[in-house]
This record gives structure tokens, sequence and C-alpha cells, in this order.
């Protein structure tokens, strides 16, 4: 089984990023988060901000705008992927197996539609019910060994492909480890 993480690993972007600033222009009241998100995204990169963080300070600005709103995403996914699926890396068409599995934090409610065109069925994300703006489970350092373990509790990985070293929990788990830098990839386990 291959594992990849997805953000600018096998997808060249930031798609979480990406969704929100095109969300903006459905509703641009969404603006005045996006500071405060990028101070959040400096914190993420430098590997100092921890899922339950994120989930206690965002989490009740997050409920409060989805029960407000209750925005309808589906067209948006769907119009969004339309307009960046050809931004998955061609390396990872060559190496693509039917067993992979997509280990990330972006919300599954993005994800979903981007694995179903792929032809990827494991997806492991931060679960985020877009009608109460709850985030149940955050898929993100740490987390993500332990949401592997609950989906697949019997599986070693053979090849772990990623972008950050945020991912460092899942090296021990896998037999080769493969840090990606734009189309760049190189073996570090």
């Amino acid at each position: 089984m291959n594992v990849f993480d997805f953000d600018e690993t096998i997808y060249d972007g930031e798609s979480s990023v990406q969704f929100i600033l095109r969300y903006i222009r459905e509703d641009p009241s969404v603006m005045r988060f996006v500071p405060d998100l990028i101070k959040v995204m400096g914190r993420y990169y430098r590997g100092e901000m921890h899922a339950e963080d994120f989930m206690r300070v965002y989490g009740p600005l997050l409920r409060d705008y989805f029960t407000r709103k209750k925005p309808d995403l589906k067209p948006l996914v769907t119009e969004f992927w339309n307009k960046r699926e050809h931004r998955i890396k061609p390396f990872y068409r060559r190496i693509q197996r039917s067993d992979d599995v997509i280990i990330t934090a972006s919300p599954r409610f993005i994800m979903e539609d981007i694995c179903a065109r792929i032809g990827v069925r494991h997806l492991i994300a931060t679960d985020f019910d877009v009608k109460t703006g709850e985030v149940h489970s955050a898929c993100y350092r740490d987390n993500k060994v332990n949401l592997f373990h609950a989906a697949f509790p019997d599986c070693e990985i053979d090849d772990f492909y990623t972008d950050s070293v945020n991912d460092e929990f899942l090296f021990p788990l896998a037999k080769r480890v493969f840090m990606v830098k734009k189309n760049e990839i190189r073996q570090i386990k």
C-alpha cells in the first residue's frame, strides 16, 4: 500500500486555501477570516500549530458561520475541481496503484470529488460537517497516525510521499519515505 499526502505532494498547490479564496467570491464576508488564516497557515508550515489549537480558536467561528449561512458547497466543489484537476502532478499517474491512500489535512468535503475523479478509493481527511461547521476529526500531524491506524489497523505502508516534515509521524510506519518538492522526488528513508 502506498500513502500520499495531497497538497503540494501530488497536487500542485494548497487546495483548502485555494478553495477558501474561491469561496470569497460567493460570500465576501469570509474575507474577514483571511488574515487569521494566513497566520495559521504560517504556523502550520513551521510545525507550531496543533489541530486542537485550530479547533479551539476557529471552531466556534466555523460553527457560527455554517449554522447561519448554510452554504451549498457541492456545486462549488465540482466547479473548483473542474478548473484544477489538471494540477495533479504527472508522477502520480505513473506510480498510481489501486490500493493507494490519500491522507490529508484538507476537509473531506473538498477531497471526495477529486479522489473519485483520479480513481483513489481510500481517503483519510479532516472530517468537517458542512451543515454545522463542526470539525469532528482533524487529520493533522500526529493525528494522521491515529486516523491511519483506525482505517487500516493491520496495514504497513510500502511507500509514503509527502512535501512536509509535519508528516514525520508517519515516517516510521513506511518502508520507504519520499519527499516531494514541486516535481522533484527524493527518497529520505
